[in-house]
């Protein structure tokens, strides 16, 4: 899981974590930093790992959580290059809130369904997804939602998707 060194969201990180560690899924998680990373509720995270370290030949899929800090990413080089590497190795690639972005301009979106928090649809469009505006969605190996209401169901699909 990617995380921003601060304003992630609390709940996009918390539920689907806990319903991967439930089903015994090995979780780590990467930031900018290796600080304490804060979410908008309180919650504070100390990443394992720094982003420019992971290597998508360990992990089976990356999820980029939400929050307002996850802007620090939309234009990321690695965190581009780490979507597109999943991607292209038919490995899951997934993003809540206003994350799908960064999934968007990596160029993985193109022609592909998703969804985003409703202030992010433009970015969406430009990065020439299409745009669905469902709570969660999944296409190939690709699953987005909308925001932290979304979170527990977004983390059900991305089990669903790992136990396949």
């Amino acid at each position: 899981m990617v995380i921003a060194r601060k304003d992630l969201r609390d709940e996009e990180y918390q539920k689907p974590r806990q319903i991967l560690e439930e089903k015994n899924i090995r979780v780590s998680t990467a930031s900018s930093s290796t600080s304490p990373s804060t979410g908008v509720k309180g919650l504070t995270v100390t990443p394992d790992l720094l982003l420019d370290q992971v290597d998508a030949n360990n992990f089976q899929a990356v999820v980029f959580v939400g929050g307002g800090g996850s802007r620090e990413y939309f234009h990321n080089v690695k965190a581009h290059a780490l979507a597109r590497e999943m991607f292209e190795a038919s490995k899951t690639v997934a993003a809540i809130c206003i994350a799908p972005v960064i999934l968007a301009n990596s160029g993985i979106l193109k022609g592909k369904r998703a969804t985003v928090f409703p202030s992010e649809t433009k970015s969406l469009i430009a990065g020439q997804a299409q745009y669905t505006g469902t709570e969660v969605e999944k296409d190939g190996n690709i699953i987005t939602a909308n925001g932290p209401d979304a979170a527990e169901n977004f983390g059900r699909v991305l089990l669903a998707a790992l136990e396949e």
